[in-house]
């Protein structure tokens, strides 16, 4: 086994993949600046601010998406502030190399008030990641999908370039994926292909691009329900440099109201050209 300091690489790149789906970009408090580093190389929309575990934190209620910490186990005043910061459905991601899973760590972060907890060792049977989501406060998944949605304040640009003064590092389309299955399904001679949906204007398609994953499903969920959208079944999210470079035009986090006349149609996309999914 490796010693624990060689393998922190994987213990973070584990913590990675616990991170929440978030806005144009994802801000993060990075406990005693001990994951801001590699966590940086693994997802380049992360707004990372270190701060000292054991000092009062100088934030708002409700305004950090992810908390993580490394080499550290938590404690009932630690989980208390952290608890505070977060956004309705943020998370608490912790790795103790030296720890262990228990109960107990469940039973702590319930009685502080986190839900959607796991505790498990954090890499190949060792040490243990420890997760806790900040509850919604909408009871219905629609509803907490806007609540999400909407703390994505993101400029638009105009309606010539609207990438151009985007600050956001990602955008993601609805795009109805086929054969819709798995890779691992796939026959040998199957390939798959995206179709993403766009709007058609003076006889061209546009893009409909979304700066988060709230965002989209936001407005997809209304759009399917009137018959705009059908068979939609992934949404990926592109670069911003792989966005620019596309030749349709695109237009960003459009709402329904301002659809309601529009055409709809759909354009082919490189499925190789996407980033990694979000959980």
């Amino acid at each position: 086994m490796k010693p624990v300091k060689l393998m922190q690489n994987e213990y973070i790149q584990a913590l990675v993949k616990h991170l929440p789906p978030s806005g144009a970009s994802l801000r993060l408090l990075d406990i005693d600046d001990m994951t801001g580093v590699l966590l940086a190389k693994q997802r380049a929309d992360l707004l990372i601010q270190p701060v000292a575990r054991d000092v009062r934190w100088n934030l708002d209620a409700d305004s950090v998406d992810a908390i993580t910490a490394y080499g550290a186990s938590p404690d009932a005043d630690f989980l208390a502030q952290a608890l505070n910061v977060l956004r309705p459905g943020g998370r608490l991601i912790m790795v103790d190399p030296m720890g262990e899973p228990d109960a107990s760590l469940v039973e702590l972060l319930e009685d502080a008030g986190f839900t959607r907890i796991l505790v498990e060792p954090a890499y190949e049977n060792s040490g243990v990641l420890i997760r806790g989501e900040k509850p919604h406060t909408e009871q219905h998944t629609v509803d907490r999908i806007k609540q999400v949605a909407a703390q994505d304040q993101v400029h638009q640009g105009d309606d010539t370039d609207p990438l151009a003064n985007y600050r956001g590092r990602y955008v993601h389309l609805l795009v109805r994926q086929m054969p819709n299955k798995p890779v691992w399904a796939l026959k040998p001679d199957e390939r798959i292909a995206w179709e993403a949906v766009a709007l058609e204007r003076d006889h061209e398609p546009v893009l409909l691009a979304f700066s988060s994953l709230p965002k989209a499903v936001a407005f997809m969920q209304p759009a399917v329900v009137a018959g705009w959208i059908k068979d939609v079944n992934k949404v990926p999210k592109f670069s911003k440099e792989t966005a620019q470079c596309w030749p349709q035009r695109v237009c960003l986090n459009v709402t329904v109201d301002a659809l309601r006349d529009e055409t709809f149609v759909t354009v082919s996309v490189d499925p190789t050209t996407a980033e990694a999914p979000d959980e």
